[in-house]
């Protein structure tokens, strides 16, 4: 029987990205990679910076160099959804999946298609191995379709 490799930590890959680039050790950097492996979803520096602030004491600046080191190094992935501040989530872990992004209230819903990853894995590209993909579907949620609805019915 053949074993799965041991797969390394969120952890020890930033560790050793951080050697490798010549950056500091930070235990806030640390901080805040534990604090975003423990959110399922997604969310943007300005919700991880509250949420840094009930149990260590971070700076904006420090959340936003932060983020931009753990994006470097693919530890979570970066989304810039229409008109939004970027969002990201947790690259480690997570199934590929696709999002649709409501243009009215800004609500993100992820979803697997597997058709859609059938398509993508069968496309062969000329000299480029895919590694990941993103999809983003823009459209109206049904929570905001109803509320048009009554407010034409309302006039």
């Amino acid at each position: 029987m053949k074993e799965e490799p041991v797969q390394p930590s969120p952890i020890e890959l930033f560790t050793e990205y951080l050697i490798r680039h010549k950056h500091r050790k930070t235990p806030e950097r640390f901080a805040i990679l534990e604090k975003i492996y423990g959110i399922d979803g997604h969310f943007n520096a300005e919700e991880l910076y509250e949420q840094m602030q009930h149990e260590y004491r971070v700076s904006l600046a420090t959340v936003y160099n932060t983020l931009d080191l753990l994006h470097d190094a693919a530890l979570i992935v970066k989304h810039q959804f229409d008109g939004q501040p970027a969002q990201y989530e947790k690259a480690l872990g997570s199934s590929m999946h696709n999002h649709s992004v409501c243009t009215v209230c800004g609500r993100i819903k992820e979803f697997t298609d597997k058709k859609i990853l059938m398509a993508i894995k069968a496309k062969e590209f000329a000299n480029f191995e895919s590694t990941h993909y993103s999809l983003y579907i823009y459209g109206v949620c049904k929570k905001c379709q109803k509320k048009k609805k009554q407010i034409k019915k309302s006039i």
